[in-house]
């Protein structure tokens, strides 16, 4: 099964925890970095993705002005996960992922050697204190929706049916520039064939 078909099913019961009644779901893991060596730290990030599951593609690396206060250019990349772990369990898994990269939570919006958002879960809608699914930010920037696009290109909004590929039509480029295609940077030790795309 393709990594397109995996986010069309969305979640199943995976073949190896079909004995014990696992739940795999798909998730559009949203990276960032302003701060350090921002390629090298995305590069680290998506190698910590590998213990959570199946990381199916990433997406090209693109760069864009930050939102918030005055500070560096962000890089931002996208990684189509596979695992077993429930929404807020993976939400964690990326909290503690970020610390371990130096991630401090000193002001909103401010700067940060790496952010790690669930951008997207097929076919899911989420309202925790802690969780929105689909991330409540992710319809108004491209520099989410791009990387989304490169990894899950047939995503649609939960709600309204609309594809995010014409959402992010509507939006223009919003001076988001894309840097380097998956392929010259995926950091997995065995990428795929085509690396970066969930088809």
């Amino acid at each position: 099964m393709g990594a397109r078909d995996e986010l069309a099913v969305g979640a199943r019961t995976s073949s190896a925890g079909a004995m014990s009644g696992d739940v795999c779901r798909s998730y559009v893991i949203g990276l960032g970095a302003n701060l350090g060596d921002r390629v090298a730290t995305l590069k680290s990030a998506v190698v910590g993705l590998l213990p959570l599951g199946r990381v199916l593609g990433i997406s090209a690396l693109y760069e864009s002005a930050a939102v918030g206060p005055r500070q560096p250019d962000y890089l931002n990349a996208a990684a189509l996960l596979e695992s077993e772990l429930p929404p807020l369990g993976l939400l964690h898994q990326l909290l503690e992922l970020e610390r371990a990269h130096g991630r401090e939570r000193r002001e909103r919006w401010g700067p940060r050697t790496l952010d790690l958002d669930v951008l997207y879960s097929p076919g899911l809608l989420l309202a925790e204190p802690e969780l929105t699914l689909p991330h409540p930010e992710l319809a108004r920037r491209v520099f989410a929706l791009a990387p989304l696009l490169d990894v899950a290109p047939s995503a649609r909004d939960p709600r309204s049916g609309e594809p995010y590929a014409d959402v992010m039509v509507a939006l223009g480029d919003q001076g988001v520039r894309c840097l380097e295609t998956a392929h010259r940077w995926d950091p997995r030790p065995n990428p795929p064939g085509a690396p970066g795309r969930a088809e």
